[in-house]
Parts: structure tokens; C-alpha cells; sequence
């Protein structure tokens, strides 16, 4: 099924045909004007070499003036093998279908709401047929069945017109012309966008993301570059400001020489607090007890670090590199979208 975009914005033009495999534009004088256009001409010469193939609207009250206009629109330098003119169906419409048809040109009769229109149309030659399904849904129409009836008279009869399932309001629509069978459908970019989205498929994906992430990526290349970290004789009040500069929920204690003597903690602090009071303020760092930090080493993975994270059931372990710490890994660093 031939899959067009519907629309005059370049910006989402431009957009929808990095997809690659769009077949054409579909656009009408209602989307220009809505976009504040005022050189119809230039625009559709812009377009044209914008996209594989472009459906245009060629007017006029007589099969001779939508023939000279589709003329005169040509003579603008328009590809006429990828060009489709669109002509509102009436009798005058289908006309110039076939005069435009024995010209070796390509045609949609649109605003098609009958199958009575549709067979006109087919029988004129149209190259597309066009029932615009939105509009008729409107109306209170069975819009549906009318393009299944066009199908089927196509399929039928042997028609060489394809019927183009227009005026997508939902995604929903495209699954009721892919059901139908139709040859063509039009579809404004903000429906095609939403065409892959499935709340199943997003879920997957991110776990994949996230598992391979775990397998593949090391805990050095996630720890946070900020690494909070004080010697042992710094006061307890010196470290908690730090601490809370950094925004962390534990700071790491060393050494003179740099190497670790363990983590202090905000729950660490609650319960120093409890237990000695604010008197517990005063001391340096240092002289409190410190229990053997949780720890992984930098140049392991993170699947590692998770089955560490599993098995102790905290939120943020400390990074070492050759017993020295080098930063800390947050639960959340885990994660594709962590904070790095």
C-alpha cells in the first residue's frame, strides 16, 4: 500500500521524508492557506523537488480550464511523471479526467462521498479515487463501507485506479484502510508519527536497552564525576555541609594518605544523633565508627554492581579503584537515563 504524506508545513515535509520510503505529498489550497502561504506557484515548484511524487490541486469550472491549469501548472517545470493532478469529482471533473488521462497525465478525483462518484472516477481513468473518510464520519456517514465497496468495485471490475483512503484522523483509520485493502492512504505527519508508538513495544525496548547496558558497560564509565570526600580529621558539621553541597546521601572518609577508612551516611547521622545527642556535632568525622563500606571495583561491570545493590539492599555504593575510593554509584546509575 502506498503510503503519502498529507500536508503544506515544509518543516514537517522535511521531517516525515527522512523516513525514506514515504511515495508521495498529498496537499490542497485549505493547507496553504492555513500555513499563510501567498506564492501558491512557488511553493508547489519547492515542494516538487522536495518529495518522489506531488498530488496537486488543478481548478477550474470547465474540463478546459482544469486542463489548461494542469498545463500551466506543468510549465512551472513540474516533473509530469511525478505529478498527480486532483480534481474535485462532478461530471465536468471527470471529463478532464479523461482528457487529462489521454495525455499521458496522472489524476486523483477526489471529494468522492458516493460509490456512484468513485465509479466515474474508475471509469474516467483515475489514476486515484479518493473518499475522504473523516468528513463523511462527520457527516454520519458509513465512510468505511463506501471504501470497501470502492475497493471491491476496483478488484472487481479490473479497474487500473487505486483507491486512496483520505482525511486520517486517527491511527485507528490506517488499520481500517490496511483491513480494507485500499491501494493508497494520506496521512498528516502528527497521526504517522504515532503509527510505531505501542506502550508494549516501549517497555521492551527499554529493558533490552537497560540489560544490554548492564552486560556490556563498567562501573567506572557511570560513577559520577562528583565524589564527595573528606580526610578523618574534618568535623562531623564540616562534612555534613559538604555532603549536602553535593547533594549526596554519604561522603567518603580517607586517610592521610588517601586511602579509605569508610562512608559516613545521612542514616548514619540520624543515628548518632539519636543515640549522643547534638553533642555528636563536635567531633571530627573520624572518631566515629565506621562499618566496612559496600563497595565494587571500577573496572567491573554494572551487572556487578546490580547483584551488589540485590544482595545488600542500599542505594549507593562506594567506587574503588586499588583499595582507593573514586567515587560512588547511585542504584539509579543503573539505569540508561541515570545521572552520570
Amino acid at each position: 500500500m502506498e503510503l503519502y504524506l498529507d500536508s503544506a508545513d515544509i518543516k514537517e515535509i522535511e521531517e516525515a521524508f527522512k523516513l525514506g520510503f514515504l511515495t508521495g505529498l498529498t496537499t490542497t489550497p485549505t493547507f496553504m492557506h492555513r500555513e499563510g502561504v501567498s506564492d501558491i506557484d512557488g511553493l508547489i515548484l519547492k515542494l516538487s523537488k522536495m518529495v518522489p511524487v506531488l498530488q496537486i490541486e488543478a481548478l477550474g469550472n470547465t474540463a478546459e480550464e482544469v486542463l489548461k491549469e494542469a498545463r500551466r501548472q506543468l510549465d512551472l517545470g513540474l516533473d509530469p511523471k511525478k505529478t498527480v493532478f486532483k480534481i474535485p469529482v462532478s461530471l465536468e471533473g471527470v471529463r478532464a479526467c479523461a482528457l487529462l488521462r489521454k495525455e499521458g497525465l496522472l489524476v486523483n478525483v477526489h471529494l468522492v462521498y458516493t460509490l456512484q462518484q468513485a465509479y466515474m472516477a474508475m471509469q474516467a481513468g483515475a489514476t486515484y479515487v479518493c473518499p475522504l473518510v473523516g468528513r463523511l464520519q462527520d457527516q454520519g456517514h458509513d465512510a468505511l463501507s463506501l471504501v470497501e465497496q470502492c475497493v471491491f468495485a476496483v478488484n472487481h471490475y479490473g479497474y487500473d485506479t487505486k483507491v486512496m483512503f483520505s482525511s486520517v484522523r486517527s491511527t485507528e483509520h490506517v488499520r481500517n484502510a490496511l483491513n480494507l485493502g485500499v491501494h493508497t492512504i494520506t496521512v498528516p505527519w502528527k497521526i504517522m508519527k504515532g503509527l510505531t508508538e505501542n506502550n508494549f513495544t516501549t517497555l521492551g525496548t527499554d529493558q533490552f536497552i537497560e540489560h544490554t547496558r548492564l552486560m556490556t558497560v563498567k562501573v567506572k564509565d557511570v560513577i559520577s564525576k562528583t565524589n564527595p570526600v573528606v580526610e578523618a580529621d574534618t568535623s562531623l558539621m564540616d562534612a555534613i555541609v559538604k555532603m549536602t553541597e553535593y547533594g549526596f546521601g554519604a561522603i567518603t572518609i580517607v586517610k592521610k594518605d588517601g586511602s579509605l577508612l569508610g562512608v559516613f551516611t545521612d542514616g548514619d547521622l540520624r543515628r548518632k544523633i539519636q543515640e549522643e545527642g547534638r553533642d555528636v556535632l563536635k567531633k571530627n568525622i573520624g572518631d566515629l565508627t565506621h562499618k566496612d563500606p559496600v563497595a565494587v571495583e571500577a573496572g567491573l561491570l554494572l551487572n556487578d554492581a546490580a547483584a551488589i545493590f540485590k544482595k545488600t539492599s542500599v542505594d549507593t555504593i562506594l567506587v574503588t579503584e586499588n583499595g582507593k575510593p573514586v567515587g560512588m554509584l547511585d542504584i539509579q546509575d543503573l539505569k540508561s537515563n541515570g545521572t552520570n
